[in-house]
């Protein structure tokens, strides 16, 4: 029986998570969609983090991606916050409608849960990312770049490392630049 096997990306996986980016937000108009150049470029960056680059491989084939990067939630006052941004998340054509982005996803939250991250922001489908605990990201005092675009601008308060530990930052979120092309 072949099973899903969840686990970060290998450098060598990078030719198997274009494919799949690539696939999975193919277009007519374009040769090589954004979201591929994206994760391209933020491999370059401060904002990667190479433990919260989840691939989903089944029987030997990466069919699934989800990840996570650095952004930063900048308060009316005080310091820079450090936050997560998800996306993209992709599964290949052939694999879609299993469990496969479901599995993918959920594994790079609990990653990120173990690391202490406190606060993940995603533009998306809310049907698909409310099953995760996403909820609209104004209602968090959240803006950023994509706040006008109303409920796919969402946001999950991931469980606190610590009883001590506040609430979670309320700000503009700040996207490393590589986001500005997408």
């Amino acid at each position: 029986m072949t099973t899903l096997r969840l686990r970060p990306e290998d450098p060598a996986d990078a030719g198997s998570v274009r494919r799949v980016l690539g696939a999975a937000f193919a277009r007519p108009d374009v040769t090589t969609p954004p979201e591929v150049s994206l994760v391209d470029e933020l491999r370059g960056t401060a904002a990667w983090l190479p433990e919260l680059a989840m691939v989903a491989e089944y029987g030997g084939e990466v069919v699934g991606y989800a990840l996570l990067t650095r952004v930063r939630v900048r308060p009316e006052r005080g310091s820079d916050v450090p936050a997560l941004a998800l996306g993209p998340v992709a599964v290949a054509p052939h694999r879609q409608r299993v469990g496969h982005g479901t599995s993918v996803v959920q594994a790079a939250l609990d990653a990120s849960t173990e690391l202490g991250e406190r606060l993940v922001v995603v533009l998306g489908d809310p049907a698909f990312y409310r099953r995760f605990g996403f909820g609209p990201a104004t209602e968090l005092g959240l803006t950023g770049p994509w706040a006008g675009l109303g409920e796919p601008w969402q946001a999950l308060v991931l469980p606190p490392s610590t009883s001590e530990e506040g609430p979670p930052p309320r700000g503009e979120v700040l996207f490393p630049a590589p986001w500005s092309k997408v």
